[in-house]
């Protein structure tokens, strides 16, 4: 990925704001422009959260996951771009807390529901939680999964649906871990390249 400033840019608000009019009517070639547009720059600022490429990378594709399976609750009173980095960035406290046990002070409402600029959820058990990531990662990715090779697909399937980790993938393919990484980085750039194709057929 290029580097770009690490906070999305929103001088593009009215423009974002009908891209997301049109992705909710289920337009693909919307959807793969906000996420080609913000991509980059969601991605290095949870980089400079987790200070891991990898999961900066899943957390990326993680982030998108949930704005775009809530575009329905999105208030045009927040410009885009700040409604993604705010889910984003809790996204990525959430993942801190629980992978490495960091605390972090996150906004909440009277309700105790997380405040994610216009978009509340409610916080819920650890194993609800995670079926709920697993969904909404399936939501992003299912229709690009669809067009990836059966070596690939069974890569994303272990990562994203089963939540393996990288050890896990490479005792289970029987793979040296370092073959998990590159073709785990492979495969999302695939991904990221399908979604740059629906873009372009706009």
């Amino acid at each position: 990925m290029k580097k770009k400033n690490n906070k999305p840019d929103n001088h593009n608000a009215e423009e974002d704001l009908l891209l997301v009019n049109r992705a909710i009517d289920g337009d693909e070639s919307a959807f793969a422009h906000l996420l080609l547009r913000y991509k980059d720059s969601i991605y290095y600022m949870i980089l400079k959260m987790v200070h891991n490429k990898n999961d900066a990378e899943d957390l990326t594709l993680e982030a998108f996951g949930k704005v775009f399976s809530n575009l329905n609750l999105y208030s045009p009173q927040y410009a885009f771009s700040t409604w993604l980095y705010r889910i984003a960035k809790n996204n990525c406290i959430d993942f801190l807390r629980k992978r490495k046990g960091v605390h972090f002070s996150v906004e909440q409402n009277n309700n105790d529901e997380l405040d994610y600029n216009g978009l509340h959820l409610k916080s819920p058990l650890p194993d609800p939680e995670q079926h709920l990531i697993m969904k909404q990662r399936g939501q992003l990715l299912q229709h690009f999964i669809d067009k990836l090779t059966p070596g690939y697909k069974n890569l994303i399937e272990l990562r994203y649906f089963k939540d393996f980790s990288y050890e896990e993938i490479a005792k289970t393919l029987d793979l040296p871990l370092g073959t998990v990484k590159v073709q785990l980085f492979r495969v999302r750039n695939r991904l990221y390249e399908l979604i740059g194709e629906a873009d372009v057929k706009e």
